[in-house]
């Protein structure tokens, strides 16, 4: 059963258009990031249980609903994945935050963990991977590997825009994480960039070139 998503509402497409764009600013591509972080979030919460309970509203009483199981986390992989926690915190506030931070070693190429900190009750919740870019897979994959060593088990991957390459290389790692796109590009260049993509997120987002 494939588990990827691929999310084709208007407002994200016409959201993403305006965060390509090269003449955005800083400001403008944080909120826009912000405010997509909130859409992928709609959709990829869509399948959460409800159970009811009982309240009173101003004219009597009645059933409602209200979300059941497991409690939420939102883990963003540093530094890009920031730039989406405030926009699903929007949606699920209580959510608890983690951070996972990596870098690629200059030698092996292989990525490494430098920063991790995690709800010590991560077994028992359902984890929202963020990273807004999902180029050739490697930090994704080794950020989910690392979650799962610490007891992670309920995964989502949220991204904003993957290539075809890491997109099969997260699939083939992790067949059994949920993996939510909003647009799904062309390649990658020689370089390891997105085509068409936006460039370097953590740049654009933070004003760092």
């Amino acid at each position: 059963m494939d588990k990827v998503f691929l999310l084709d509402h208007p407002l994200i497409q016409h959201k993403v258009s305006r965060l390509r764009n090269k003449e955005t600013g800083s400001k403008e591509f944080r909120e826009l990031v912000s405010e997509l972080s909130r859409l992928i979030c709609y959709e990829a919460t869509r399948d959460l249980q409800l159970e009811d309970h009982e309240i009173d509203t101003p004219i009597g009483h009645t059933t409602a609903k209200k979300i059941a199981g497991k409690n939420l986390t939102i883990i963003p992989i540093l530094r890009a994945g920031l730039g989406m926690v405030d926009g699903m915190l929007d949606l699920v506030p209580t959510a608890k935050v983690g951070h996972i931070g990596l870098y690629r070693d200059p030698d092996t190429l292989e990525p490494v963990e430098y920063y991790c900190k995690l709800p010590k009750d991560i077994s028992k919740r359902e984890l929202f991977v963020l990273d807004p870019m999902l180029a050739t897979g490697g930090s994704a994959v080794a950020a989910i590997q690392f979650i799962k060593d610490r007891g992670g088990k309920d995964i989502n991957f949220l991204c904003i825009i993957a290539a075809p390459e890491g997109l099969e290389k997260l699939k083939a790692a992790h067949p059994d994480v949920n993996i939510y796109v909003a647009c799904l590009d062309k390649q990658l260049d020689e370089n390891g960039y997105i085509v068409p993509g936006l460039g370097d997120a953590g740049d654009r987002l933070f004003g760092t070139k």
